[in-house]
Protein backbone atom coordinates (compact mmCIF):
# COMPACT_ATOMS: atom_id res chain seq x y z
CA UNK A 1 0.00 0.00 0.00
CA UNK A 2 0.70 3.65 -0.82
CA UNK A 3 -0.05 6.63 0.97
CA UNK A 4 -1.33 9.91 -1.67
CA UNK A 5 -1.66 13.21 -0.36
CA UNK A 6 -4.33 13.41 1.07
CA UNK A 7 -2.78 10.93 3.67
CA UNK A 8 -5.10 7.90 2.39
CA UNK A 9 -3.94 4.75 1.59
CA UNK A 10 -4.34 2.97 -1.71
CA UNK A 11 -3.91 -0.56 -2.97
CA UNK A 12 -0.73 -0.85 -4.87
CA UNK A 13 -1.17 -2.26 -8.77
CA UNK A 14 0.77 -5.09 -10.00
CA UNK A 15 2.23 -3.32 -12.55
CA UNK A 16 4.04 -0.47 -9.70
CA UNK A 17 5.05 -3.48 -7.56
CA UNK A 18 6.60 -4.52 -11.03
CA UNK A 19 8.43 -1.22 -11.62
CA UNK A 20 9.60 -0.78 -8.03
CA UNK A 21 11.64 -4.22 -8.09
CA UNK A 22 12.82 -4.04 -11.63
CA UNK A 23 14.02 -0.20 -10.19
CA UNK A 24 15.23 -2.12 -6.55
CA UNK A 25 16.99 -4.92 -9.04
CA UNK A 26 18.79 -1.99 -11.75
CA UNK A 27 19.58 -0.33 -8.51
CA UNK A 28 21.25 -2.97 -6.57
CA UNK A 29 23.37 -4.33 -10.11
CA UNK A 30 24.31 -0.71 -10.44
CA UNK A 31 25.40 -0.51 -6.50
CA UNK A 32 27.72 -3.82 -7.22
CA UNK A 33 29.14 -2.51 -10.53
CA UNK A 34 30.21 1.02 -8.39
CA UNK A 35 31.48 -1.28 -5.61
CA UNK A 36 33.42 -3.34 -7.83
CA UNK A 37 34.76 -0.42 -9.54
CA UNK A 38 35.84 1.33 -6.82
CA UNK A 39 37.73 -2.35 -5.72
CA UNK A 40 39.41 -2.60 -8.81
CA UNK A 41 40.66 1.29 -8.42
CA UNK A 42 41.92 0.72 -4.75
CA UNK A 43 43.76 -2.04 -6.36
CA UNK A 44 45.05 -0.39 -8.84
CA UNK A 45 46.20 2.69 -6.79
CA UNK A 46 47.91 -0.07 -4.15
CA UNK A 47 49.99 -2.16 -6.61
CA UNK A 48 51.19 1.45 -7.90
CA UNK A 49 51.89 2.62 -4.36
CA UNK A 50 53.99 -1.09 -3.79
CA UNK A 51 55.94 -0.44 -7.45
CA UNK A 52 56.82 2.96 -6.27
CA UNK A 53 58.22 1.94 -2.72
CA UNK A 54 60.32 -0.49 -4.60
CA UNK A 55 61.49 1.99 -7.07
CA UNK A 56 61.92 4.10 -3.94
CA UNK A 57 64.41 1.91 -2.42
CA UNK A 58 66.56 0.89 -5.24
CA UNK A 59 67.20 4.87 -5.71
CA UNK A 60 68.00 4.55 -2.44
CA UNK A 61 70.30 2.11 -2.62
CA UNK A 62 71.85 3.53 -5.74
CA UNK A 63 72.33 6.83 -3.64
CA UNK A 64 74.14 5.02 -1.11
CA UNK A 65 76.78 3.70 -3.49
CA UNK A 66 77.57 6.25 -5.64
CA UNK A 67 77.73 8.44 -2.37
CA UNK A 68 80.49 5.99 -1.54
CA UNK A 69 81.90 6.36 -4.82
CA UNK A 70 82.44 9.86 -4.43
CA UNK A 71 83.89 9.38 -1.25
CA UNK A 72 86.40 6.82 -2.58
CA UNK A 73 87.22 8.98 -5.55
CA UNK A 74 87.67 12.27 -3.71
CA UNK A 75 89.90 10.58 -1.31
CA UNK A 76 91.90 9.24 -4.71
CA UNK A 77 92.27 12.59 -5.82
CA UNK A 78 93.78 14.25 -2.71
CA UNK A 79 96.24 11.65 -2.14
CA UNK A 80 96.67 12.35 -5.85
CA UNK A 81 96.65 16.01 -5.52
CA UNK A 82 99.71 15.42 -3.18
CA UNK A 83 101.82 13.96 -5.07
CA UNK A 84 100.83 15.32 -8.50
CA UNK A 85 104.00 17.42 -10.33
CA UNK A 86 101.38 19.07 -12.47
CA UNK A 87 99.88 20.69 -9.51
CA UNK A 88 103.37 21.39 -7.71
CA UNK A 89 104.88 23.01 -10.94
CA UNK A 90 105.55 26.58 -10.45
CA UNK A 91 105.41 27.69 -13.67
CA UNK A 92 102.34 25.94 -14.05
CA UNK A 93 100.20 28.58 -16.62
CA UNK A 94 100.19 26.37 -19.49
CA UNK A 95 95.46 26.01 -19.70
CA UNK A 96 95.71 22.93 -21.24
CA UNK A 97 98.61 20.43 -20.13
CA UNK A 98 100.92 18.35 -22.49
CA UNK A 99 100.60 14.32 -22.82
CA UNK A 100 104.05 14.05 -21.78
CA UNK A 101 103.22 15.71 -18.52
CA UNK A 102 99.89 13.83 -17.80
CA UNK A 103 102.00 10.43 -18.41
CA UNK A 104 103.90 11.45 -15.58
CA UNK A 105 100.97 11.59 -13.18
CA UNK A 106 99.37 8.73 -14.47
CA UNK A 107 99.42 5.31 -12.32
CA UNK A 108 102.00 2.87 -13.78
Amino acid sequence: MSQERGGQERPESQEEDDRKVRRREKNRVAAQRSRKKQTQKADKLHEEYESLEQENTSLKREIGKLTDEMKHLSEVLKDHEKICPLLHCTMNFVTIPRPDALASCLPR
